[in-house]
């Protein structure tokens, strides 16, 4: 194989221009493609090609071991003006072009930038060859030495700035280097490193358009029919948590459900509410203040800025219990609903009065909060402390849980602990229709905004749950679970598997789950050759069946030429079978 290389320009400043004589191979010789194929090229006359012309100097030589390189260089512009359509057809049967131009010559830049460029930009656009424009040289600067930064602005008045030489590649289509000098570090390193790779490039081009010599004459052997890739699958579109602003509206109007009254220590004037639930989450200070062992213990505050004139020396503490104790229960509102206990802090420090409200917020809205309210476990051993609360009496099992966190969080069970309704006067809520363990996740999403079902039906349990109690976000969670469980099986798994997606379909449609009920026909289409087979294909309606029909993959058309080729493979092989 042979690669052919059309050069153009010259490298030397002052060297050929337009209307000048060319150089001669003498000069030629120490050139830049010269200087890259090194020793082993070898300089050729122009009756020994039929691409020669009298204006370009040829040279052959051999890069990768066997591979031909045939370079024609024509260092005068002047032959585009004389002699066009001659330099048209040796540029035509080119593989790679190089045009060469030096930074210290401007004037012939200029001319080949203005009258020249223009002329080839059509063609090589229209052939679609690598071109590569090689700047050498380094620029002159009257100061002091050569320049070599290509930003450099000194010079611009007599040397080519690089800014135009780039602009004149991305005009041409081209691959621009800059080379100070011809040593052998630019030449083989930068600019042999580029013009090998379009060799490479044009080797593979070339091996694929010629024909394959394969054992025996092939040509009407039958070429298999192209499968297609199977259609995407719709994505599941989760909407953007509202955690933090549940629990700030929680923080502004849940006045109903809170449980922490704080008071101002040297006036006895309200400050704010609060729940115990969040601030024991977030705090270890009011979580010892609030569940300490001892109701009288309080806890020390970390601040030592401060003294309060205690005999023990020790820091003060900023908040403290209302008379040393919680508050007693209060029964019934008056609104019908259940108080529960209340219990009353006194702010003893005035600063923190002023931005008690503050506090509160960020206590409410910190990134605390996203790791995990409370383990629910941790709930239940102290349900005396905290109130109001509720139990929720699931298929036997009694699940503890705090009204002030599910009013903020569901929207359904707002209505339902805040209207009058028997459940707002009840601490026990009855669920029917839903396991322990379904109602259990339900709560843990609640509560930590987050959902891990373990399996594909678990997640289509708790999607049931959140259609119930109408938490969307839930419910694209778990759309997303079941997606992930079904796309991480195998083909084999999914042809044996005792899941049943058609029933996971009717399942989605009845519970309003538009978005996985739409990937789940299109999985079943993508998938046609599995679930066609299994019992259960017939249960899909009419609608759906037409819808799955038109998705299919593979398709019928497919199907129908596979078999077509099969059969006169088979047919092939017998008649070879008989000239044998």
């Amino acid at each position: 194989m042979s690669i052919h290389i059309v050069a153009l320009g010259s490298e030397c400043p002052g060297g050929a221009r337009p209307g000048e004589e060319a150089m001669g191979q003498g000069q030629l010789q120490g050139g830049l493609l010269w200087s890259y194929l090194g020793h082993g090229a070898v300089a050729g006359g122009p009756e020994e090609s039929s691409l020669s012309n009298s204006a370009f100097m040829e040279y052959t030589s051999r890069v990768f071991g066997d591979v031909t390189v045939v370079v024609q260089d024509c260092p005068s512009w002047d032959l585009l003006d004389s002699d066009w359509a001659g330099v048209r057809s040796v540029l035509e049967q080119a593989d790679i072009l190089v045009i060469k131009y030096s930074v210290n010559d401007k004037l012939a830049f200029q001319q080949v930038r203005n009258g020249y460029a223009p002329r080839l930009r059509p063609l090589l656009h229209h052939w679609g060859m690598p071109v590569i424009l090689v700047a050498v040289g380094a620029r002159l600067n009257d100061e002091g030495p050569p320049c070599t930064c290509p930003l450099c602005a000194s010079d611009w008045s007599s040397c080519v700035p690089h800014s135009e030489g780039l602009q004149l590649s991305r005009d041409l289509g081209a691959t621009y280097l800059e080379l100070p000098s011809l040593n052998h570090v630019f030449v083989s390193r930068y600019f042999g490193s580029v013009l090998e790779y379009f060799m490479i490039q044009c080797l593979k081009q070339k091996a694929n358009d010629r024909p394959e010599k394969r054992r025996g004459n092939k040509l009407n052997e039958p070429r298999p029919p192209h499968l297609e890739q199977p259609a995407r699958l719709p994505p599941i579109r989760v909407e953007e948590s509202s955690f933090s602003q549940d629990l700030q509206w929680l923080l502004e109007r849940g006045v109903q459900f809170a449980d922490v009254a704080f008071y101002a220590g040297d006036s006895g004037k309200e400050l704010g509410w609060g729940h115990a639930a969040v601030l024991c989450a977030v705090s270890p200070y009011f979580r010892q203040l609030l569940l300490g062992p001892k109701a009288r213990e309080r806890p020390i505050s970390r601040c030592a800025c401060r003294g309060d004139g205690r005999g023990d020396g020790g820091p003060p503490s900023l908040l403290s219990t209302w008379d040393g104790g919680l508050g007693k229960e209060d029964g019934l509102r008056p609104d019908g609903h259940l108080a529960g206990r209340l219990s009353r802090l006194v702010v003893k420090d005035p600063l923190l009065c002023l931005c008690l409200w503050e506090t509160l917020m960020f206590l409410y809205r910190g990134k605390l909060l996203v790791q995990v309210l409370l383990a629910i476990s941790t709930w239940s051993r102290d349900r005396d402390n905290f109130s109001p609360r509720s139990c929720y009496c699931v298929s036997g099992s009694v699940l503890p849980a705090h009204r002030a966190v599910l009013v903020a969080r569901c929207d359904v069970m707002a209505a339902m602990f805040s209207g009058k309704y028997a459940e707002a006067r009840s601490r026990v809520v009855p669920i029917h229709g839903v396991s322990s363990d379904t109602f259990l996740s339900f709560l843990e999403y609640l509560y930590t905004d987050t959902c891990c079902p373990a399996s594909v039906l678990q997640a289509m349990a708790v999607l049931v749950c959140a259609e119930m109690y109408q938490v969307k976000r839930l419910q694209h969670l778990c759309e997303v679970c079941v997606c992930a469980y079904l796309q991480s099986m195998p083909s084999r798994e999914l042809a044996s598997t005792g899941i049943s997606v058609i029933r996971l379909l009717r399942r989605a449609k009845c519970h309003n789950a538009e978005q996985l009920y739409v990937w789940l026909l299109h999985f079943i289409a993508n998938n046609y050759l599995i679930f066609s087979h299994k019992p259960d294909f017939l249960e899909l309606s009419e609608e759906e069946r037409e819808q799955v029909e038109r998705l299919r993959w593979p398709s019928r058309g497919y199907l129908q030429e596979l078999s077509e080729y099969q059969q006169r493979r088979r047919k092939l092989k017998k008649s070879r079978c008989l000239v044998m």
